[in-house]
């Protein structure tokens, strides 16, 4: 496997000869790219035998660096490891998930890394029909693009462009092919558990039989003003029953002052205890140093190695100058000869420690990708 990461802002590309069937090629790049694809572009037709891949994030992470109105890029040729890659329109979630993996699932499918338009897709419903298709040994991880602050519109690279309300898979197949996964949070509860009473998919509509978003301005204060961005610091923690010791966290996508529900990027299944969370910036950076150590992967033998860093958006509008902390933390606890790229996001896919996908908001998840 040859490997070479790429930070681009107004530089000339440089970019490796490696065109070939097997070079996968990820780009996670700056909103303002879906009007000036330029740089884009030259990279598809750069690579017209290759699968090129890619979506916009909210902050794209080269190393331990963030930036803004840039490109990560990362170059892969596998030696023998092959590809296949495939779309869905961001309609149907279930169903775009459950398409996906039958188009993917066949022997020796090792992993699928996922991109989603980061707004017109329930994530939740996207990662459970996958679920319905795919062994459990099979790695799927990815996330949803993002767009800074704005929720305004976001994109994924498809035929060689960005395009929005579009989904894009890559099926990775091979023995020779090592994919190790990790994902954190690190954020405190506060406050009661709430039951929700009142909810459909990822629209929440009542705790405890009150609006929720009412609730939410109350907890919020002044805040409330900034919604549905300063939502990102106020997530929900989610357990299914008082007994369930897995919790996951949802973030906001959009608020309904009419209906007076919140949206948030993955499902809050009804009769579910949910609970406010906030920041704490040493546990938010120790939960991206956990990520790490749950991906390593003990059967590198000296080769290259990908992270692919997706970390939430809501994280780093709370970390702010120390962001870059998470990042650094990623790649202190992983190999030395470990290279880096990813973006900021509108939701993370990952297990939660093993076995099928979740979604997941407001956690640093890491994929490592490395070929003996």
């Amino acid at each position: 496997m040859q490997l070479k990461t790429i930070q681009y802002t107004q530089n000339p590309l440089s970019l490796p000869d490696w065109d070939s069937p097997q070079t996968l090629v990820m780009v996670f790049g700056a909103p303002e790219f879906f009007d000036k694809p330029d740089a884009i572009l030259e990279i598809s037709r750069h690579y017209p035998n290759s699968t090129v891949i890619g979506c916009s994030s909210a902050g794209e992470i080269y190393n331990t660096r963030l930036f803004d109105s840039s490109l990560s890029i990362a170059v892969i040729r596998f030696d023998d490891t092959t590809i296949e890659h495939v779309f869905h329109p961001a309609t149907e979630s279930f169903a775009a998930g459950e398409t996906i993996a039958r188009q993917l699932n066949r022997p020796s499918l090792r992993a699928i890394f996922v991109l989603s338009d980061g707004l017109n897709v329930n994530g939740s419903e996207l990662v459970r029909g996958m679920n319905s298709v795919l062994p459990e040994s099979v790695v799927v991880t990815g996330g949803l693009a993002g767009d800074g602050d704005r929720f305004n519109r976001t994109w994924v690279i498809k035929d060689g462009k960005p395009q929005s309300d579009c989904i894009s898979a890559v099926g990775l197949y091979g023995d020779k092919l090592h994919v190790g996964h990790g994902s954190k949070g690190g954020w405190d509860t506060f406050g009661p558990e709430r039951v929700i009473t009142r909810s459909e998919g990822n629209i929440l509509y009542e705790l405890d039989s009150k609006p929720a978003l009412q609730l939410y301005k109350t907890y919020l204060g002044d805040r409330a003003k900034g919604l549905p961005a300063t939502g990102l610091l106020f997530p929900l923690a989610l357990r299914a029953n008082a007994d369930d010791e897995k919790s996951i966290v949802r973030t906001i996508l959009a608020v309904d002052e009419e209906a007076q529900s919140l949206t948030f990027a993955g499902d809050v299944p009804q009769g579910s205890l949910a609970q406010l969370m906030k920041a704490n910036f040493d546990r938010l950076v120790d939960g991206a140093k956990q990520a790490a150590t749950m991906s390593l992967n003990t059967e590198v033998n000296g080769g290259p190695v990908l992270s692919i860093a997706i970390s939430c958006v809501g994280r780093r509008l709370v970390l702010g100058e120390r962001t870059e902390d998470e990042l650094e933390a990623t790649l202190n606890v992983l190999p030395d000869i470990t290279q880096q790229i990813g973006f900021y996001s509108y939701g993370e896919i990952s297990p939660f420690a093993s076995g099928y996908c979740d979604l997941h908001n407001q956690t640093m998840t890491l994929t490592t990708i490395s070929e003996e």
